[in-house]
């Protein structure tokens, strides 16, 4: 018995020396999807069975939306698990954080979908209060705890004007409230500089503007594409959206190693 306790213990730290990691520089680059603010990783769903399809691994970061340092946090630790090349892609406030997780050596290319795509020292906070004159102010509904959410009335309009209305209420309705301190994080180093980026537009998106993500995404010397679609592009859009992708992670793959 006796035997066998120190052959299974054997067993055991042999298998937790050599974990199986996803992510092989041998093939694609994994992908790395992190959410917004007042959503959680499920939206990525549609995304995620497009890419798992066509062969890629995925990572879906459930980021708490409580602080950007958080955040990046949550989007480090996926980055920890694996091995080989990987490509961020972030959404809405999503961008934020690719952003400052992104100077990872094993980050090889970022993916922007209807996001921020901030600047060294910039915030959600004053990306929005330089919007233009007349842009729309946000209906956000502060909680309690100082958590934030958009208003359940207005949230299918605004937020995912193309998403089938049962879905687009059951969204406005299971909202993740935002962490007020998520808005005040600032950008130290932004990977963008360093990082070939590509960015997808919704042309009738209304939480962020088009004219400022367009911006965004020429200061950051990204390829652009647009299409018609809502802020929730990544939800009613995902073939678009994995298109995207898997051009920037095409890219990420042909690049050798660091």
């Amino acid at each position: 018995m006796n035997k066998l306790i120190a052959a299974l213990a054997s067993a055991s730290l042999i298998t937790s020396a050599a974990p199986a990691l996803a992510g092989d520089d041998s093939k694609h680059p994994t992908i790395i999807l992190v959410h917004g603010a007042f959503v959680d990783g499920s939206g990525w769903a549609g995304v995620y069975r497009v890419l798992r399809r066509d062969g890629y691994d995925v990572i879906v970061v459930q980021n708490p939306t409580t602080s950007l340092e958080d955040d990046v946090a949550a989007t480090r630790r996926a980055l920890a698990t694996i091995p080989g090349k990987a490509v961020l892609v972030g959404h809405s406030y999503g961008g934020m954080v690719i952003t400052e997780a992104g100077s990872d050596p094993k980050v090889r290319a970022l993916v922007y979908v209807a996001a921020f795509a901030p600047d060294q020292g910039e915030s959600v906070a004053s990306i929005t209060a330089s919007a233009p004159p007349g842009a729309p102010a946000l209906p956000i509904v502060a909680g309690p705890d100082g958590t934030l959410t958009l208003d359940k009335a207005q949230f299918p309009a605004l937020f995912a004007g193309d998403v089938a209305p049962e879905t687009a209420k059951f969204m406005a309705d299971s909202q993740q409230p935002w962490g007020a301190r998520a808005l005040e994080g600032k950008i130290t180093v932004p990977a963008w500089k360093t990082r070939p980026s590509w960015f997808l537009v919704p042309q009738d998106d209304r939480i962020i503007p088009p004219a400022g993500q367009r911006g965004m995404a020429q200061r950051a010397r990204a390829t652009l594409r647009e299409v018609p679609g809502s802020h929730a592009i990544f939800l009613s859009k995902p073939e678009a959206v994995a298109a995207l992708i898997e051009e920037a992670a095409a890219k990420a793959a042909a690049e050798p190693a660091r």
